[in-house]
């Protein structure tokens, strides 16, 4: 099992990864792709049961569905590093043809894709009903979804929240990427999420905050929801991240959403962070 640092090293070479897709495609969402950077290494590095020889139904495995899809630059970058794919197919990131869409799809058969996301809301949904499957196949694994915090703004998120805690779907772990923004400002700004916490445990869930860019307690974390799963009750996890983290010019502003770094900039956030696995070629430059 990956220890803390070798975790630590993975996310540096992931970020790398990310900052590069986005910007020879000239497009893409760098900010809660850097953000979500540990969450994903820590995933599919050290808590997940999962098999890189991809069979959609996931039968005997964990899973993990992404409902934020427009992240896609550090799960295609996870997957590739995992084992999922070649890692230079990484250098195809939105190109015309690409199995690497903006969004992840599934009609190209992109291994560790199980569904098209980036649609907001939907996620957590299909979340609930692989988790509910797992349960009527006798497979005692678990099922992970990520959601941006924005995304909270979308009703479909509290149907299938309700659905989770009535079903007693105790396999099921959400995780709520917490960075407090969204494409046109702060959330508090667009519009406001209250009481996280209170909300989502008075839907009948157990619900834990943790720092999402700190990788010893989002391990810490993690291990601990796999260990409480079979408890009656679905969890989730509130991870407060720093859009953009760790590149100083992103971090704290919401503008980084979606806005691709040009030459200047991906070469000052390149020097921020650690080359640990190689960067693959890219043949478009």
């Amino acid at each position: 099992m990956s220890s803390i640092q070798e975790l630590e090293r993975i996310a540096s070479q992931v970020r790398r990864d990310i900052i590069r897709q986005v910007h020879f495609a000239s497009s893409g969402h760098p900010g809660g792709s850097l953000g979500c950077a540990d969450l994903f290494t820590a995933l599919y590095f050290k808590i997940m049961e999962h098999n890189p020889d991809f069979q959609m139904t996931g039968k005997g495995e964990d899973m993990f569905f992404l409902s934020n899809g427009h992240i896609s630059p550090v799960f295609y970058s996870v997957l590739a590093r995992a084992g999922y794919f070649d890692v230079n197919e990484l250098a195809t990131f939105r190109k015309l043809d690409s199995r690497l869409q903006g969004h992840p799809a599934t009609h190209e058969g992109l291994p560790g894709v199980r569904i098209a996301s980036g649609s907001l809301g939907q996620g957590l949904s299909v979340a609930c009903g692989v988790a509910e499957a797992k349960k009527l196949d006798r497979d005692n694994h678990n099922v992970f979804c990520l959601m941006g915090d924005g995304e909270l703004q979308e009703g479909q998120i509290w149907e299938a929240v309700m659905y989770a805690a009535h079903n007693k779907l105790d396999n099921l772990i959400g995780i709520v990427d917490w960075n407090g923004r969204q494409i046109d400002g702060d959330n508090d700004d667009v519009l406001t999420l209250g009481d996280l916490k209170g909300k989502w445990e008075t839907f009948g869930w157990d619900c834990v905050e943790v720092d999402g860019n700190n990788m010893q307690d989002l391990v810490q974390v993690l291990e601990q929801a796999k260990a409480n799963s079979g408890n009656g009750k679905p969890q989730v996890i509130l991870m407060r991240t720093e859009m953009g983290y760790p590149i100083d010019f992103m971090i704290g502003s919401h503008k980084w959403h979606g806005v691709a770094p040009n030459a200047e900039q991906t070469e000052t956030a390149l020097a921020q962070l650690e080359e640990t696995m190689g960067d693959y070629p890219y043949p478009f430059q």
